[in-house]
């Protein structure tokens, strides 16, 4: 009789773990969902684009789709100044940075409002880039387009280093092309974000253009 109040207590903080969980795991995707909604234009220092796979100088269709997006807003009057960022890979002659402003020059947008940032292997390692070169430059706000589902993450990550941002992200591109490929999208973000979280380093484990 003594181990049924035991047995009873562990059973119901079992379930109560997995509640929890679940209410975290739940309230993550929705936000991921909630915020890729938001296309937020205020007028900011900076529109900062996030990178993503280029080859030999030309971008991939997935940061094509945040670059014209980018000439959108800049041409709108949302900011002065695009910030293009992103490292080079092993083997590659272009870092995404550049990559990402021959492509914007190539198509109008003045050299001069374009400032490549060719620093980071991932989101978070880029973000802190360009924190660092809007201190120096004296840029307060960003507007940061990526991914609808990378929304939330980059924003966080923006926050935690002290850059006030929001974003507004593309709605073409292959990470939108169909329901399928969103839901999958937004299941890898909330992983990511949930992993950011809690060790504060960048998804490495969650593919290419998440980490």
């Amino acid at each position: 009789m003594g181990d049924r109040p035991v047995r009873s207590a562990l059973i119901r903080l079992v379930l109560g773990g997995v509640l929890v969980g679940g209410l975290i795991v739940g309230g993550t995707v929705f936000r991921v969902w909630q915020v890729a909604r938001v296309d937020d234009r205020a007028k900011a220092d900076v529109v900062v684009v996030l990178g993503a796979a280029q080859y030999d100088g030309t971008p991939s269709a997935v940061l094509g789709s945040r670059l014209d997006h980018a000439a959108r807003l800049w041409r709108d009057g949302v900011a002065p100044v695009i910030v293009t960022v992103g490292g080079r890979r092993d083997g590659d002659n272009y870092t995404e940075a550049q990559a990402g402003r021959k492509y914007l020059t190539s198509y109008g947008i003045p050299p001069g409002a374009v400032v490549p940032i060719g620093e980071g292997r991932d989101t978070l390692e880029s973000l802190r880039a360009v924190a660092g070169r809007a201190a120096a430059a004296g840029w307060h706000t960003a507007v940061i387009v990526s991914d609808p589902w990378h929304s939330l993450r980059s924003r966080t990550m923006s926050d935690d280093l002290g850059l006030t941002a929001w974003t507004s992200p593309t709605r073409s591109g292959p990470i939108v092309a169909t329901r399928t490929i969103q839901a999958r999208y937004i299941v890898r973000e909330s992983a990511a974000l949930l992993d950011y979280r809690l060790t504060h380093a960048p998804a490495e484990s969650y593919g290419t253009d998440l980490g």
